[in-house]
C-alpha cells in the first residue's frame, strides 16, 4: 500500500552496520556507496535502513544500519523480513499475466465476466472495466483505504482487526466512480483488491497461495510471503516497524492483521528476495516476452517523467535509461525499488513511513524530501554512483 505519514528528531548514529557480499558481488566502490547513502537515510530520520544490490548474474552486496529496535538499540538483520506494502501488486500482476498466458483470463475482457454482478455503484460499471485498466489504475474505481485511514488513530486501530477483502470492496463502491474507464491514471488500492477476487474466483484458491505456488516457491524464496488470515507477526528475523503515534512519538506497530492490504499490499520480503523477484519478473522466469512487453506498456503518472504499466512503475534514472520496479509503503516500512536497463536489481527498505519522520508542521513536503532520499539511494545504486 502506499502511504505517506509522522515527526521524529535527528537521525540516530548507526549502532554497528551490518555487511555481506558474495564473492564476485557488485564492486566495493557500489558496495561502500551504497552503506554511506543507507547511513545518510538513518541520519535523516529513519529508524533503520536495509538494503540490497544485486548484479545481472545474481551476485548480491547489502547493507543493514540504525537501530532494528529502538527500545533495545539494537542493529538492524542482515537482508531481514519487512513489509513490502505494494510491491505486493507486482506479484499480484504477474499471476494475473500468467493466468492471461494459460488463456484464463482476458486481458482486456470486462471484469464483470469473471465477477458477474460484483462490482457496481454510481458511475461503476464492470461491463465497461477491463482487467487490464484494473492492473494500470485506469479503472476509476474510488479508493477503499481512504475510509479506513481517515485519521492516524482509525489507521492505527484498523491494522489490527481482521477485515474480509468483500468489505474492503463494499466501502470502496460505496463511494462514486472516480472517472469513466479508461479516461485518467489515479492511484487506488481498490483495483488490486479486485484483481485478488478475480484471482481467487479464476482458480478457486486463495490468492497468497496461488502467488506462492507461481511465483515464491519457483524462485526458491524462502522468506518471502503472503501472510495468511489473523497472522500479525512477522516470522523470520526483522527489524521493528515504526510509525507515529499522537505524541508525536514513533510507536512500534511491527505487528498487524495483512487483511486490510490484502492483495494490494499484504506480502512481506527481504531486500534481496525481491531483487531476485523483480529479475525474475523481466528475465523469462516468470512470464514470457509478449507479456512483459505489456506489462511495460505504462500510462504517464504525471510525476516527473514515471509511467505506470501492469503492476510496474516506469522511472527515468538520472543517468538515462528507465529503471522498471514498484515500491511500497505500509505503516512501519517503506520500500523503494527497482531493476535498471543492465539487469541490475537494487532494493532499499528503511522502517518507517517517509510522513512518520517528516516535520509534522510542513508534513507534504518535508515527507516528500524525506521519500526522495530513499529514490536518490536506488537510482545512484543502478546507476553505480
Amino acid at each position: 500500500m502506499s502511504g505517506v505519514g509522522g515527526a521524529f528528531g535527528g537521525g540516530e548514529l548507526a549502532l554497528g552496520a551490518a555487511w555481506w557480499a558474495a564473492s564476485a558481488a557488485p564492486s566495493k566502490g557500489e558496495a561502500e556507496s551504497l552503506k554511506s547513502r543507507a547511513q545518510g537515510l538513518v541520519d535523516a530520520g529513519y529508524p533503520a535502513a536495509l538494503a540490497a544490490v544485486t548484479d545481472s548474474k545474481g551476485e548480491s552486496a547489502g547493507v543493514a544500519v540504525g537501530k532494528g529496535s529502538l527500545e533495545t538499540g539494537q542493529a538492524p538483520p542482515l537482508d531481514g523480513e519487512v513489509r513490502i506494502g505494494s510491491n505486493t501488486k507486482t506479484f499480484v500482476a504477474v499471476v494475473v499475466m500468467q493466468m492471461v498466458q494459460e488463456g484464463k483470463v482476458g486481458l482486456d475482457e470486462p471484469i464483470e465476466t469473471y465477477l458477474p454482478g460484483l462490482i457496481k455503484g454510481e458511475g461503476i460499471d464492470a461491463s465497461k472495466i477491463t482487467v487490464r485498466q484494473l492492473l494500470q489504475h485506469t479503472s476509476g474505481l474510488p479508493e477503499y483505504t481512504d475510509y479506513y485511514f481517515s485519521s492516524n488513530a482509525a489507521a492505527l486501530e484498523n491494522i489490527q482487526h481482521y477485515i474480509p477483502a468483500r468489505d474492503l470492496l463494499d466501502v470502496a463502491l460505496s463511494k462514486p466512480a472516480a472517472f469513466e474507464p479508461g479516461t485518467q491514471w489515479s492511484y487506488s488500492n481498490t483495483n488490486y483488491i479486485v484483481l485478488g477476487m478475480l484471482i481467487e474466483r479464476v482458480s478457486q484458491r486463495p490468492v497468497g497461495e496461488q502467488i506462492d505456488q507461481r511465483i515464491i516457491k519457483r524462485l526458491g524464496l524462502s522468506h518471502t510471503y503472503f501472510p495468511g488470515n489473523g497472522e500479525k507477526k512477522i516470522r523470520g528475523s526483522h527489524p521493528q516497524g515504526y510509525h507515529i503515534n499522537g505524541e508525536g512519538k514513533l510507536e512500534d506497530v511491527t505487528e498487524m492483521d495483512a487483511s486490510l492490504p490484502w492483495a494490494a499490499g499484504a506480502m512481506v520480503s527481504t531486500p534481496s528476495e525481491l531483487n531476485t523477484f523483480f529479475q525474475a519478473v523481466f528475465d523469462g522466469r516468470l512470464l514470457t516476452q509478449a507479456s512483459i512487453d505489456e506489462m511495460k506498456k505504462g500510462v504517464d503518472t504525471g510525476s516527473g517523467g514515471m509511467v505506470y504499466g501492469l503492476g510496474l512503475f516506469g522511472t527515468p534514472l538520472s543517468c538515462g535509461g528507465t529503471s522498471w520496479g514498484h515500491g511500497g509503503g505500509i505503516f512501519g516500512y517503506e520500500t523503494h525499488n527497482a531493476v535498471g536497463p543492465d539487469g541490475t536489481a537494487v532494493t532499499v527498505a528503511v522502517t518507517a513511513l517517509s510522513s512518520a519522520i517528516a516535520d509534522q508542521s510542513n508534513l507534504e513536503n518535508s515527507a516528500k524530501e524525506k521519500a526522495g532520499k530513499v529514490d536518490e539511494a536506488v537510482d545512484a545504486a543502478l546507476c553505480h554512483k
